[in-house]
């Protein structure tokens, strides 16, 4: 299974400066695990110490917001598309 996923630049230097990755998984949640295999220091920047996905990252699949569907439990499938934004605040 391969599914493409968007690293933001703030994170590219975990991925050797890839824009973009593939990875598998049948979960948001299972995609992540298998990103920190290839990729070791990314499970840590999008969960925080309670197991929860970070407030401040946005997950898309496929141009959805996984915060309105099953969070990290949401299903992916073989040629998804995966955007990590980090949010941005400012004032």
């Amino acid at each position: 299974m391969s599914i493409k996923v968007r690293i933001p630049a703030p994170l590219q230097k975990l991925t050797g400066n890839k824009v973009e990755v593939e990875c598998s998984g049948s979960t948001i949640r299972e995609l992540i695990d298998n990103l920190e295999k290839d990729y070791p220091g990314l499970k840590e920047r999008f969960y925080d110490e309670k197991g929860k996905l970070r407030r401040f990252i946005n997950v898309y699949v496929n141009e959805e917001d996984i915060r309105f569907l099953k969070k990290d439990e949401t299903a992916v499938k073989d040629g998804d598309e995966v955007s990590i934004i980090p949010a941005i605040a400012g004032g």
